[in-house]
């Protein structure tokens, strides 16, 4: 049976599957206006954020929704500290190139784990904002929300989180991290098609920032949509079938609970880092999110194994870009799957790499951890 062990897309739950197959109905209706309003609702109240900040409901990637989120936020005036750590916080950098905006990079190093050396040289620096993935997806790292936080109320900064990865993964608490703005996207915690984004403000950021910006965008102007859902509508089409999917998930998480759903996921993680120790797979010693886990092979099987997983047993696992792609892959933690998923999956990578082993000249299987 085909499964996804990827981060986005995911594999869906079957409920949502039933939304999805449904026809997209008008939405410039009450009807449609009381789903948005519901929407709005429940997500503040996962994200743990007040009642009066605001969101902006956009069809857009989750690059989309970093890029609104910036030229919303701050101008060429601001000088920005962007957390930098993989391909994710380098993109937060190329869009910061293109609006023109000023910025430096704290680099994470491959294999080190954010720490607070790493803002020494920072602090006192003339920054007005700080952008970080918490959940750099590239490599697994969960930096230090609280380390983070504090450097932010030290230098006065506006903090703006991409929780793409984190939220519905691991605990969140926009309010308690100190977060002016968080993004999320539909295709990674919640286990939604691709294609709807969110940005999320505070009140504070909304009146002191937003409201005195005027971003060189049309659709990408959060004020327009910060008016819109107020009366449970978006300035433009909205990706009306992902949001009705949105609906239901949210009402699904709100019901059993967002801790028990994060508990779960954890335990698909911790479940799948112990039982690939037979793998002899190296797994990093960094803080990893609940949302993935990056395996290290100690020789360059990483694309065989995605190929022939694919291939010969309908599992999709994320690879790794660049110096990595030989010898790396992730595996989500998210989405439709259970421990019994795990099971066949490691299974399925043990019996490649035995019979990779035995396609080298004078190769042996690979043996089982003790």
């Amino acid at each position: 049976m085909a499964r996804l062990f990827t981060v986005g897309p995911v594999q869906m739950h079957p409920r949502t599957m039933a939304v999805k197959s449904q026809s997209v109905p008008y939405f410039r209706t009450a009807d449609f206006s009381t789903v948005m309003a519901e929407i709005d609702k429940m997500l503040k109240a996962l994200l743990k954020t007040a009642p009066t900040s605001k969101c902006a409901y956009l069809t857009a990637s989750g690059t989309g929704a970093m890029e609104a989120a910036i030229i919303n936020l701050f101008t060429s005036k601001d000088k920005l500290l962007i957390i930098n750590g993989g391909t994710f916080g380098k993109r937060f950098a190329l869009i910061c190139e293109v609006c023109g905006i000023p910025f430096e990079e704290l680099i994470v190093n491959e294999g080190c784990a954010l720490s607070r050396r790493h803002f020494m040289e920072f602090d006192n620096k003339g920054f007005t904002g700080l952008l970080v993935n918490l959940d750099e997806s590239s490599t697994g790292q969960l930096y230090d929300a609280f380390l983070i936080k504090d450097f932010c109320h030290r230098n006065h900064l506006i903090l703006v989180i991409d929780a793409m990865t984190t939220f519905l993964c691991d605990p969140f608490d926009m309010d308690h991290f100190s977060a002016d703005a968080v993004i999320i996207s539909s295709q990674k915690g919640l286990a939604l098609s691709p294609g709807l984004s969110t940005v999320i403000v505070n009140e504070k950021t909304v009146e002191n920032r937003v409201n005195h910006i005027a971003p060189k965008s049309l659709y990408f102007n959060l004020k327009d949509y910060f008016s819109d859902i107020a009366r449970g509508q978006t300035p433009y089409t909205p990706a009306i079938g992902v949001l009705l999917e949105m609906h239901d998930m949210l009402r699904n998480i709100s019901c059993k609970g967002v801790e028990n759903h994060i508990a779960e996921i954890s335990r698909r993680a911790r479940y799948f880092r112990e039982k690939a120790k037979v793998l002899c797979v190296d797994i990093p010693t960094y803080p990893l999110s609940n949302c993935l886990t990056p395996i290290s092979f100690q020789v360059p099987i990483a694309k065989r194994v995605f190929d022939e997983l694919k291939k010969d047993y309908g599992y999709t696992v994320n690879p790794s870009g660049g110096i990595k792609a030989e010898y790396q892959l992730r595996i989500s933690h998210i989405g439709d799957l259970d421990l019994s998923d795990y099971d066949s999956l490691i299974s399925a990578i043990q019996h490649i790499m035995n019979q990779w082993a035995r396609d080298q000249v004078g190769g042996a299987p690979f043996e089982e951890s003790p």
